[in-house]
């Protein structure tokens, strides 16, 4: 089956819809049964797609977790209440005290202050390697390093690391390998065909893509899926059902969405590439994104995330240069339909081992919005800024 048709048929059983087009929204906490026959039938069935509890899933669920199952080709796939709750709970379900993790220098936020502030409370070691490293990671590996967990592209500097090379020697050394996949989104990027153990997305950004459901998800291969789906349940996640119904309806139309964003995205980076105060931009379908060569052999396509790198500019310059725009809004997140942006004068405060010696960095997300706009509306915000450098 092509993608596109499987995109739209996945997760649409009869026992799903119902005899309409889409799943059904199916509420419930507690799932009664007519006899201890039944009953004892879904406690032997709990953890495949059976009804048996409302923090197990309904239909909503599992038809949702179906459809992303077979857009990622993997075994199964939990539903977190966030990104970050399937970050953690990926983490914690392979982790014990005494372990080592091997971190990519580039990652989310949250997921360094998970490992700074909780996993290294737990006796979990963190090292943070450069995502460039490549095959390189066979000397960072440990006796007891169990995760090597990759993001590809890197939150805000948008670093592509070379999994294949990466979970080659991950697999020949026995440590599971976890990518946080938001970016690549299961369309455009599928990491177990590349051969992660665990793919994990916040479906919030372009599974949903309408910026109005928090949800993470996390896929995993046949040999750690039982492991994950048990861990999960017994930390009690869950999701609502009708969050589930909006991001099975968000999945329908992600690839229409995503060649959209992708063209806007283009047309955007290319004018920003040719701007005076711009140094280069990091947008890994651009040959000055590192891991440029990794992106054209390993994914489909790019989407509306990418950053530029200023060539020089003051805290001030930035401040004035965001709110000086109209049609980019502030906002921690990305994925949704309208466009957004977040800058950073300079990632040593995001950085460990890497390091940041260029200048600011400011990250966009490109919306559905007329390109003309957009580009009207960075060129006002960029001549504010140069107005403002030099003053502190």
């Amino acid at each position: 089956m092509k993608k596109h048709t499987k995109i739209v048929a996945a997760g649409r059983k009869a026992e799903y819809t119902k005899g309409v087009v889409n799943p059904v929204v199916q509420r419930a906490s507690t799932v009664v049964f007519e006899s201890v026959a039944e009953m004892q039938e879904a406690i032997k069935g709990r953890g495949h797609r059976t009804l048996f509890y409302g923090r197990r899933g309904t239909n909503t669920h599992f038809a949702l977790q179906d459809a992303i199952t077979e857009l990622e080709n993997g075994a199964g796939c939990a539903l977190y209440p966030s990104g970050a709750a399937a970050i953690a709970q990926s983490l914690l379900s392979f982790l014990k005290a005494g372990d080592h993790l091997l971190m990519v220098d580039t990652a989310y936020e949250p997921t360094r202050d998970l490992c700074d502030k909780l996993l290294k409370g737990y006796g979990i070691e963190t090292t943070y390697y450069d995502p460039m490293v490549g095959a390189g990671i066979d000397a960072l590996i440990q006796d007891n390093t169990k995760v090597l967990f990759l993001e590809s592209p890197g939150s805000i500097t948008m670093e592509v690391q070379d999994v294949p090379a990466m979970v080659e020697v991950a697999k020949r050394r026995g440590v599971i390998t976890m990518l946080d996949n938001t970016w690549g989104n299961g369309w455009q990027f599928r990491p177990l065909d590349h051969g992660v153990d665990i793919s994990i997305q916040a479906a919030t950004k372009y599974i949903v893509g309408h910026s109005d459901v928090m949800m993470g998800v996390a896929v995993a291969n046949e040999r750690y899926w039982p492991e994950l789906r048990e861990h999960s349940y017994l930390l009690g996640q869950c999701t609502s059902a009708d969050d589930a119904y909006l991001a099975l309806r968000g999945l329908r139309t992600m690839p229409a969405r995503l060649k959209q964003h992708e063209q806007s995205a283009m047309t955007v980076a290319k004018w920003l590439e040719a701007h005076p105060l711009v140094d280069h931009v990091r947008h890994p379908a651009f040959e000055t994104c590192p891991g440029h060569e990794f992106f054209k052999r390993d994914f489909d396509g790019s989407n509306g995330l990418f950053s530029i790198v200023m060539k020089e500019g003051s805290q001030k310059a930035i401040n004035r240069f965001l709110d000086a725009l109209s049609h980019f809004k502030m906002g921690f997140s990305w994925g949704g339909y309208e466009s957004l942006v977040t800058a950073n004068k300079t990632m040593e405060h995001l950085r460990s081992t890497t390091g940041w010696t260029l200048g600011p960095v400011i990250r966009l997300h490109i919306g559905l919005e007329d390109v003309e706009d957009l580009i009207e509306d960075l060129e006002h915000a960029l001549k504010v800024y140069e107005q403002n450098l030099g003053k502190s």
